[in-house]
């Protein structure tokens, strides 16, 4: 059975242009909802795809860091080629981690970090929810469930850079945090059982920005964007907005 595969959108609206980034396993329907309601507000918003997600598990790890962040500076550029100057970043998990290093590395108007690891502590965790995804993407191709165990099997045994790189980048974005002075907003789900939620202190308080904030959120878990406080969310990420101090309207 062919899956519809996701695709990167563009809502253009404003001058005020947003990044957003998607997390581990996950793709672009992850941000749209914001998108949208960003949208309503006057903000244009780009959410690429990052390499191999929005297919199945076997994509995902052909792909490392590397490559992601790459798609990140190339969704930034396309901002850029579209005329927009001014430039925020809003990411979940892996994509908030993205951001931030985005924060450190090039002129943003300001980062939200959502539900974002600063520690690699959680390996097992990592794999049980990438297994999960797996899984739940093979029911979708309704393969049987003889078949679908068979290449769990194989996907777990496979050799893969993927985990391994993954926790470098989250301990250089962690090393590196003290160089962000970009406007930040932490954004932490009480309820996140795939990451250390420490990692949203550690943010807010390592962050060098003079404006900086954080929330909890006390009835989402960790895809925070899609949970039942999502519309209290979009509201909090558009007044971080406004606060920023943009030259254009």
């Amino acid at each position: 059975m062919n899956i519809k595969q996701p695709q990167p959108f563009t809502f253009e609206a404003g001058n005020r242009a947003v990044l957003l980034l998607h997390g581990f396993t996950g793709h672009s329907a992850d941000v749209r909802m914001l998108g949208r309601y960003l949208e309503k507000k006057g903000y244009t918003s780009h959410a690429p795809i990052l390499s191999g997600h929005g297919q199945p598990a076997e994509e995902i790890l052909k792909y490392t860091p590397a490559d992601w962040w790459k798609d990140v500076r190339n969704a930034l550029q396309h901002l850029k080629d579209k005329g927009y100057e001014e430039i925020a970043v809003a990411g979940l998990s892996l994509g908030g981690v993205l951001g931030l290093k985005l924060a450190y590395s090039e002129p943003i108007k300001g980062v939200t970090p959502m539900c974002s690891p600063m520690f690699f502590d959680n390996e097992e965790e990592l794999k049980k929810g990438f297994k999960q995804f797996a899984k739940e993407y093979k029911q979708l191709e309704k393969k049987s469930e003889d078949k679908i165990q068979e290449e769990l099997d194989t996907l777990l045994e496979t050799p893969s850079e993927t985990f391994e790189e993954l926790g470098k980048l989250i301990k250089d974005v962690h090393d590196n945090i003290d160089m962000i002075y970009a406007p930040t907003f932490v954004v932490q789900a009480e309820k996140d059982e795939m990451i250390n939620t420490e990692s949203a202190n550690y943010i807010y308080e390592n962050v060098e920005a003079d404006q900086k904030n954080i929330k909890w959120y006390k009835e989402s878990g960790h895809v925070i964007t899609l949970d039942k406080e999502r519309e209290q969310l979009h509201e909090d990420i558009f007044n971080f907005l406004e606060s920023l101090d943009w030259s254009v309207e």
